[in-house]
């Protein structure tokens, strides 16, 4: 029995990986009519980063967090231009856990994302925060590398 994905997360960066997820996500959710979750996850500081005298202000943190909705609004345009409908979660945390997470509480059916993530680190496959989530998500993953072409379905 195969079942059609209604309910994608895509992780979103703001990096070109990111980009081409979001893709080859509209490609697929326009095929199958499933709505979209844009997710952007703001890092947590290390522990111990407010005693090591590196806390940001608080004034900074809300104008990145506006900053950030700003952007998140400019994917979420571009998914409904596409016809699509789409959500924006925007949280603080670790990237893997908070992609996990989202994938739980919002019930998705299909995890699309980049290989790597805006850090440029590269590992042997994956990127460690894609390799995470190939390895412990809820539902199946997608990972897209860049650059690509986006599929023609």
């Amino acid at each position: 029995m195969v079942m059609a994905a209604q309910h994608f997360l895509v992780p979103i960066d703001f990096s070109e990986y990111a980009n081409q997820a979001l893709d080859y996500a509209l490609t697929l959710a326009g095929k199958l009519d499933a709505q979209i979750t844009l997710l952007h996850v703001i890092q947590s500081l290390p522990l111990g980063g407010a005693d090591m005298g590196v806390a940001l202000p608080y004034a900074y943190l809300q104008d990145l967090e506006a900053e950030i909705m700003q952007n998140m609004e400019a994917y979420r345009a571009k998914v409904v231009n596409a016809g699509l409908e789409a959500d924006i979660t925007v949280v603080h945390g670790v990237p893997f856990h908070e992609i996990l997470e989202t994938a739980k509480t919002h019930k998705v059916d299909l995890i699309i994302m980049g290989t790597h993530g805006r850090t440029g680190l590269q590992h042997v496959l994956l990127g460690s925060v894609a390799e995470k989530v190939v390895r412990l998500a809820p539902c199946p993953v997608l990972v897209v590398r860049q650059p690509t072409v986006v599929p023609v379905l």
